[in-house]
């Protein structure tokens, strides 16, 4: 991460604190500690101060975080974090505030030791991370690029009698064969299995005549893909078609939806209008999620979400049908929201 987009982001969360009236931010969630470190290991707690960005880790962590952590100040912690954070703020700031992803006891704890208030806060970090920034949608790019290569690979070993854990493996090492890392656990399910959306992985086997849905993510540098994809081996029937074509066609009128401005909902609303028009059950899930360090990250594209989608916001359009005891289809793609529009991170194939 170059030095001009990490004081660029500090710059960002100071402000997010300034609204909220916090002068000193500890942060414990690990995107956020990433997102404004830099940092990739774990374990470790940040405090966000008005003039310099303080990473708490451990000895296992030194040499990481001085190479990785180039603006801030780095504190290899010999002592519990919170003793570490109390001698670290011998003169207290104003505001103090901890992130709500802290333990109660966590915070009880500081409120103990530094006998002051603390408040606990709660997406100021977030808020500020749901626009990327170059580096950003350059990492994921690669990472999809490099999802759709492993995938290409594993598809091609794929024989009848391999089991979905067998497939799964075989693509986690295409992932890994490739420089990335296995973002999440690997789906792949095999015929009516897909009718559960996040089916685990089982020794059930790939027949001559089957349906196959694969949704993995591939992590780089921190930054994940998140992909779905539906195939079918030997014959296909007329009842996948219908399905698979009506699941690309809720997606394509997503995709004409999304771009900056663009009310939310109305995004997972026209997904659902499609499914809706021929008939098929509609999914429980939402269309979409953020994506970046986390795999779910803000906004949700769901039916009740509020707001509108922001300019170099990553999103996935994933809509699905699921027939229990026969089939599932979901096809899963990360754009990148636009003024105008919406750019796919990822060209492959359906």
């Amino acid at each position: 991460m170059n030095d001009r987009a990490l004081k660029n982001r500090h710059r960002r969360v100071r402000e997010g604190m300034s609204r909220a009236g916090v002068d000193c931010l500890i942060v414990t969630r690990p995107a956020n500690v990433t997102y404004i470190t830099g940092f990739l290991g774990e374990d470790s707690w940040a405090i966000v101060l008005p003039k310099v960005v303080v990473l708490i880790t451990d000895s296992r962590y030194s040499e990481q975080a001085a190479k990785e952590c180039k603006n801030c100040r780095i504190v290899v912690r010999k002592n519990s974090m919170i003793k570490t954070i109390v001698k670290l703020l011998k003169k207290p700031e104003e505001n103090i505030a901890l992130e709500k992803s802290a333990s109660i006891a966590d915070l009880e704890a500081l409120k103990k030791e530094l006998k002051r208030k603390i408040k606990p806060v709660a997406n100021i970090v977030e808020t500020v991370r749901r626009v990327k920034d170059d580096g950003e949608i350059a990492a994921i790019k690669t990472a999809a690029k490099i999802a759709g290569r492993a995938l290409s690979n594993a598809i091609r070993r794929m024989r009848a009698g391999m089991t979905e854990n067998e497939l799964a493996g075989m693509l986690d090492f295409e992932i890994r064969k490739l420089g990335g890392h296995i973002g999440f656990e690997t789906i792949v399910a095999f015929g009516p299995n897909a009718a559960r959306p996040h089916h685990r992985p089982t020794d059930r086997k790939l027949r001559k005549n089957d349906t196959i849905l694969i949704d993995f993510g591939v992590c780089l540098r921190g930054y994940n893909c998140d992909i779905t994809r539906c195939f079918t081996t030997g014959k296909t029937s007329g009842l996948f078609s219908k399905v698979y074509n009506a699941v690309r066609e809720a997606q394509a009128a997503a995709f004409k939806m999304v771009k900056a401005g663009v009310k939310i909902k109305d995004v997972d609303a026209a997904a659902r209008m499609v499914l809706k028009k021929y008939k098929l059950p509609v999914y429980g899930h939402g269309t979409g999620h953020g994506l970046g360090l986390e795999i779910h990250e803000a906004p949700s594209l769901s039916p009740k979400q509020e707001g509108v989608l922001q300019a170099g916001e990553v999103i996935t359009i994933e809509p699905g049908v699921y027939l229990p005891g026969k089939l599932g289809v979901r096809i899963e793609d990360d754009v990148l929201v636009t003024r105008d529009g919406c750019a796919i991170l990822g060209k492959i194939p359906k």
